[in-house]
């Protein structure tokens, strides 16, 4: 019987070959732009879920409860912190504190390499976390200060196909490390990114800026892997007030950990809980893949029924002939089947195909799982999900024909003006607008933020970040610079200005408002010609100079935010004093509000100190008479000449802070990729609904146009029943675009209003999108000759 249904649904499909087409096209597009959300979601889904420890691994966070009056979360803490934690309390078998650095100078078999990520970890991070070694023991990775553990894509890179073990590795040309081991290259969904490890002990070697045992500085991330059945609400308790004790403060931030299962989805907190981060738009994309696999399956369910007046003759003679409903059902479910299996082949040779782009897009590397069983048993529940999805409402919808009805010609189209085709419509278009809405409103949040005044400029400007003898000699290659006339000017800070800064509270100043002094500043630091080199707009005061000023080592510009904070009157000569309690800090000038860090976020009340706590980057302002190629080959000459064993390292600030918008950038990408899926099969199942509705209206037309009917009211009565139903979604999608882009939005503090003008271009793209498909079977129609479809009456 099983057999008996396939053939005669294999000969249903030969015998409508174009709605087959379209069908079986429509369900492929569906399943291959579903399919590749799936894979990017389990991407996500999984990150860090690899590690053999997961369940136990956890990362210690901060959570101070007097910023802003709100508890704030604090992914990093104090670098004592891990240590303590280990030797205190037995139910944690191993902490590791992970410190990234990508300036290093990497020497091995004559070659030389910058700009290779790398980690400074405790000796059980590869104990803690499941990165195989290739080669090597792992008991005696990273005991040595000076051990060091790479990659095999690192060990290629500078020992080709020799075995990198006990080979010898220099670091800034200063010291000689020998390879422990060689890991197996990283995969790609871990938070983790790094090409060798250091010991943390190295990092103390450094010296300060490296190693800080402060316990009033949060600077480093610690992870820590609890023992087997440990409470983790009990474990919360004992750590909370660590660092209170260790610094001697009842003001400080408290401690809790946070599960590995969380890392890479949550980063959003309200109240000290997580409350959402990429998760949400890991559901956003999930709901986008049923969207458009259920506007393929719509298609499928109305192309179906509309050829209910064509199958129905067939049910009436299967009936009569013994078939009872249920043998019907089966039968349809089986064409239903067949078609979604010719579609899911189809569709997995086109996940295939346009996989190496959408990877592009992202900007991560997926692959289809073939030889793991898993996968296949996925992909036939997928493909029987689907067809069940697609298949069942036509299979009961025709299965329901009554034999005496058909063969006395009393089955007549569905006229009314609800019937299921037409609401299935409207859910198809509604879906596929409320995409259209959703692309729409982050393009333009994206350009907005770009579009943004910035408050300084980044034409002309690099950053260099300090390697080898650049810190050392930088006094001699500002002067050379500038002398040379390859910059303008040139300032050093503490991290290139797109990047933000440090960040503080507890600030204290002249009638200060307790509340006010509770508010987290963002501290930046310069030695000199910050103003000039950004060209920052200076409301009042001077720019810091600690070498024509020397006492602007304990002064400091505040921006204008700053000034509103403190309620500063006449700022220039007010004191400030920090949570440390050294030397009070003078303010000498005030700039302009200008975005440092994220230019979504409103602009932070910004303190920029003359020293600050360390310089780890130097900014150029190029000359802008000369061909910026030509400076920065003279630059280079200059670098090699103070820094001879370091190639010059430089950044464009202007791409730098572009970058920025990459992620945002990639969500417009893919919804706008998607979108447009969910738009051509939405088409493609209105271009044949409109063909088989024109096709069934043929003696109706010529009627019409034998009584004088022109030939734009003939394609306007066919087009216009569409375009209502259009319409209809339109306002449906409308305020459910409108409540999900607003909660979108919520998470930027610099954004759009949703303007009904967004909404407008949505529905007129639609209506012209839905107009352009019905159109043209129309016009078919309209012209066709009346004479030919009137010939058999």
């Amino acid at each position: 019987m099983i057999k008996s249904y396939f053939k005669t649904a294999w000969r249903s499909l030969l015998r409508g070959r174009s709605f087959s087409l379209i069908n079986i096209g429509g369900l492929a597009i569906g399943m291959a732009g579903a399919s590749l959300i799936l894979l990017w979601l389990q991407n996500e889904i999984s990150f860090d879920k690899f590690h053999i420890n997961k369940d136990r691994l956890y990362e210690v966070y901060g959570l101070t409860n007097n910023t802003d009056g709100r508890p704030t979360v604090i992914p990093v803490v104090p670098q004592p912190l891990g240590p303590a934690i280990k030797q205190n309390f037995p139910e944690v078998e191993g902490q590791t504190r992970v410190k990234d650095i990508n300036s290093f100078l990497i020497t091995a078999n004559s070659k030389s390499f910058t700009g290779i990520n790398g980690s400074f970890v405790d000796p059980a991070f590869l104990q803690m976390f499941s990165f195989p070694l290739e080669r090597g023991s792992e008991h005696d990775q990273l005991k040595n200060v000076y051990s060091i553990t790479i990659t095999e894509n690192l060990a290629k890179k500078l020992f080709g196909n020799e075995d990198a073990v006990g080979k010898i590795v220099r670091i800034d040309s200063v010291d000689n490390f020998t390879v422990t081991g060689v890991l197996k290259n990283r995969p790609s969904n871990t938070r983790f990114d790094f090409e060798y490890l250091l010991s943390w002990d190295y990092l103390k070697k450094l010296g300060p800026g490296w190693s800080n045992e402060s316990w009033l500085s949060n600077n480093t991330p610690v992870y820590v892997l609890l023992s087997q059945n440990t409470n983790l609400q009990a474990f919360n308790a004992k750590i909370k007030d660590l660092s209170r004790i260790n610094a001697g403060r009842n003001d400080i931030w408290t401690h809790f950990l946070f599960p590995l299962r969380q890392w890479h989805l949550y980063s959003n907190f309200e109240n000290g809980k997580p409350v959402g981060g990429r998760v949400d738009t890991v559901r956003i994309f999930a709901i986008i893949a049923v969207f458009i696999l259920l506007i393929a399956c719509i298609n499928f369910m109305n192309l179906s029924t509309a050829r209910s007046e064509k199958r129905a003759k067939e049910v009436g003679i299967r009936k009569v002939a013994g078939a009872g409903k249920n043998l019907l059902i089966g039968q349809f479910i089986a064409e239903s089947f067949l078609t979604t299996c010719i579609a899911g082949a189809i569709a997995l040779l086109t996940v295939q195909l346009v996989l190496p782009s959408f990877d592009k897009i992202i900007r991560e590397q997926l692959s289809i799982p073939y030889s793991n069983p898993y996968f296949w048993l996925c992909t036939i529940a997928f493909i029987s999900v689907t067809s069940l999805l697609a298949g069942s409402y036509p299979a009961f919808y025709l299965s329901s024909f009554e034999p005496i009805s058909i063969f006395k010609k009393q089955f007549k189209r569905t006229t009314a003006i609800i019937s299921p085709r037409r609401m299935l419509v409207v859910v198809q278009f509604t879906f596929a607008i409320i995409l259209i809405i959703s692309t729409i409103v982050v393009r333009n949040q994206v350009q907005h933020a770009q579009s943004r005044d910035k408050g300084y400029s980044n034409n002309n400007l690099i950053h260099v970040d300090f390697v080898g003898d650049i810190d050392k000699n930088y006094a001699l290659i500002k002067q050379e610079l500038i002398s040379s006339n390859i910059a303008s000017s040139v300032t050093k800070n503490m991290i290139d200005v797109t990047h933000g800064g440090g960040h503080t509270w507890g600030l204290r100043w002249a009638n200060e408002n307790p509340k006010d002094t509770n508010t987290t500043v963002t501290l930046y630091s310069a030695d000199a010609d910050w103003v000039k080199t950004a060209s920052l707009h200076l409301i009042e005061g001077r720019d810091i100079d600690i070498y024509k000023y020397p006492a602007d080592s304990f002064s400091v510009l505040l921006n204008e935010t700053a000034v509103k904070l403190m309620r500063f009157t006449d700022p220039v000569g007010q004191t400030i004093s920090t949570l440390s309690g050294n030397k009070p800090l003078r303010v000498v000038g005030v700039v302009k509000d200008y975005v440092i860090g994220s230019p979504y976020e409103e602009v932070p009340p910004t303190v920029i100190e003359g020293p600050g706590s360390w310089f780890n980057t130097m900014h150029i302002k190029l000359n802008p008479a000369e061909a910026t190629a030509v400076n920065i080959l003279k630059a280079e000459k200059v670098f090699k000449k103070y820094n001879p064993d370091y190639p010059l390292d430089y950044k464009f600030v202007d791409e730098e802070y572009a970058k920025q918008f990459d992620s945002e950038q990639r969500s417009k990408t893919m919804a706008g990729l998607f979108a447009a899926l969910a738009i051509f099969i939405s088409c493609l199942g209105l271009f044949g609904l409109s063909a088989y509705v024109a096709e069934s209206r043929i003696k109706e037309i010529g009627v019409r146009k034998v009584l004088g009917a022109s030939v734009l009211s003939i394609a306007k009565l066919l087009s216009m029943d569409f375009v209502k139903l259009v319409v209809i979604s339109i306002m449906i999608a409308t305020p459910v675009a409108a409540y999900v882009m607003n909660r979108w939005l919520e998470d930027y503090a610099y954004r759009i209003k949703l303007g009904w003008e967004i909404f407008f271009a949505a529905g007129l793209l639609a209506i012209s999108i839905a107009l352009t498909t019905v159109s043209f079977q129309s016009i078919k129609a309209a012209i066709a000759n009346p004479v030919k479809s009137l010939r058999t009456e």
